[in-house]
């Protein structure tokens, strides 16, 4: 039957969330209930919140969430009642992509995360006065209680740490992702990550996994480089003071960079990255600040010099191979979570969306 949760509900764009009593659908029988114990917040969010991503309003988003599953459909087998689950992102799991595993580059990606609806129309969520824009990554997790498509569920272990791997579902294994599966960085690279927040930092620790020669940390903020060189960064560029292609030289010499990152989307950073590749340089960006985004590349040096510059979505993770991995890696010491992650009760969520904004809090994640 259905139910009322409390959610983190936008009703305009551009406006502040607030806490509001909604109302949940039945699940459908490729859906769970989830009572959701933790939400990581994503810039993402932000964006969509602000305006900046093709969504419609009232809506509910949050995609890292974290639970305990209460029921499902009758088509889901792979998790049951009283599983902890993370939330990740959704797919159609019979296209091409799907079907050859790179599911991050689900034909559907697109409507099936951002569309809002469930693929007959409906809504899962919806107010007293009408629907909701739902479904946000298959799960809109900024509510105490979730309607999860079942390609959205990740069963962990009951004794897995949710406040800490509630980003696992879109931030970790994107930042990690891009280390390990796009970039394929191995121990005789040197690789630079430009801007370390909570991706770079995640993509940081990878490096350090994989034990690169070189790891270059690169942001304005002295702060964030402090922590990466904590994680793991062997060199820290601070951008605001002095050029950064010299820098990078002077750190690996005229051999230029194996591998780069690019955490920021800003246009300006992503030329620099990939001017300072080296030969068979590989670089890529895991997302931008908005659709469109454009910049501008030596092409005569790319071609002569076999430099590749790629996108990267979800770390072109598989969250349910992703996920134990990392926890793994959490438990033997090698993944420190814990040192970029800030809890804070969801009546506190104003404060923790201005400590994100603000730089103060690297991956901030609501406690229901």
């Amino acid at each position: 039957m259905p139910r009322t949760a409390r959610a983190l509900v936008i009703r305009r764009l551009g406006e502040p969330f607030k806490l509001e009593t909604i109302h949940l659908d039945d699940i459908r029988d490729d859906e769970a209930l989830v009572e959701i114990f933790a939400s990581g917040i994503c810039r993402t969010d932000l964006h969509c919140a602000a305006g900046h991503r093709p969504v419609s309003v009232p809506a509910v988003f949050g995609h890292e969430g974290a639970g305990t599953v209460l029921e499902v459909g009758k088509s889901i087998t792979a998790v049951k009642p009283k599983d902890k689950v993370l939330l990740s992102y959704s797919t159609c799991g019979s296209c091409d992509q799907c079907t050859s595993g790179h599911r991050a580059y689900c034909s559907k990606i697109l409507p099936l995360n951002f569309g809002g609806k469930r693929s007959d129309g409906s809504s899962a969520l919806s107010l007293p006065d009408g629907p909701l824009f739902s479904n946000f990554f298959g799960q809109s997790s900024f509510s105490n209680f979730a309607v999860v498509n079942k390609a959205s569920l990740v069963k962990v272990p009951n004794d897995t740490p949710l406040d800490l791997f509630a980003s696992l579902g879109c931030g970790l294994q994107t930042g990690t992702g891009a280390i390990f599966n796009t970039l394929n960085v191995q121990a005789e690279n040197t690789v630079a990550v430009f801007g370390v927040g909570s991706l770079g930092l995640s993509a940081i620790m990878a490096c350090k996994i994989r034990q690169a020669k070189e790891i270059i940390a690169i942001d304005i903020h002295p702060s964030r480089l402090e922590l990466a060189k904590e994680l793991g960064a062997t060199a820290m560029v601070n951008s605001s003071e002095g050029d950064v292609m010299e820098k990078i030289k002077t750190i690996c010499g005229t051999t230029g960079l194996n591998k780069a990152l690019d955490c920021s989307g800003v246009p300006e950073i992503i030329e620099t990255m990939v001017d300072s590749l080296g030969t068979r340089g590989r670089a890529c960006s895991v997302g931008s600040n908005r659709p469109g985004t454009r910049v501008s590349i030596d092409v005569h040096k790319l071609f002569v010099m076999g430099k590749e510059y790629v996108g990267c979505h979800q770390g072109e993770s598989d969250p349910h191979e992703m996920a134990p991995f990392l926890i793994d890696q959490y438990r033997r010491g090698r993944f420190p979570v814990e040192k970029i992650t800030t809890c804070y009760r969801v009546d506190d969520y104003e404060r923790a969306f201005e400590d994100i904004e603000s730089g103060k809090t690297v991956k901030g994640v609501l406690l229901w």
